[in-house]
């Protein structure tokens, strides 16, 4: 993942998927900012909703299904109840079987990226639960390869 610093400067046209999300009052804490936990809930549910809408994944009966090997969140800024974030989704690496992701936290109206995530997935055959033998669907890699952002050797 890139430096503290490069991570900082991201925005919005950076990343090829967004989706809305409208804060509850239920995701702040009691310093009145959306509670570190609900940025997790974030990333998954960002990351999920492109791998149902756009990679044809059917979590409950897919032959085959993510399952998270590593995640954290670098925080830049706060957001708060009634903000309505956008949650901006790419991919850094396609390997066989894994992925991972890149999601940023912008408040709507704010330029500035609030936290920025990083995601992987290993993916698992239904069956075994062991990463899948001949590498993640046809379908699924198609529809990761769609929003996988080139980086830059150094």
């Amino acid at each position: 993942m890139a430096g503290y610093g490069e991570l900082k400067n991201r925005r919005r046209e950076m990343y090829p998927y967004i989706l809305e999300y409208r804060t509850r009052w239920s995701d702040n804490d009691m310093y009145d900012h959306m509670n570190n936990s609900i940025y997790n809930f974030l990333y998954d549910s960002v990351v999920n909703t492109y791998l149902i809408k756009e990679c044809g994944l059917h979590p409950p009966t897919s032959p085959q299904y993510g399952l998270v090997v590593h995640s954290h969140s670098d925080f830049f800024g706060s957001i708060a109840f009634p903000a309505v974030a956008d949650l901006a989704l790419r991919v850094n690496k396609l390997g066989k079987s894994s992925v991972t992701y890149e999601v940023a936290l912008f408040q709507q109206g704010i330029d500035e990226v609030k936290a920025i995530g990083e995601f992987v997935h290993v993916f698992v055959d239904r069956e075994t639960g062991r990463p899948a033998t001949n590498g993640m669907k046809e379908d699924i890699k198609e529809g990761l390869q769609r929003i996988l952002v080139k980086q830059s050797k150094l």
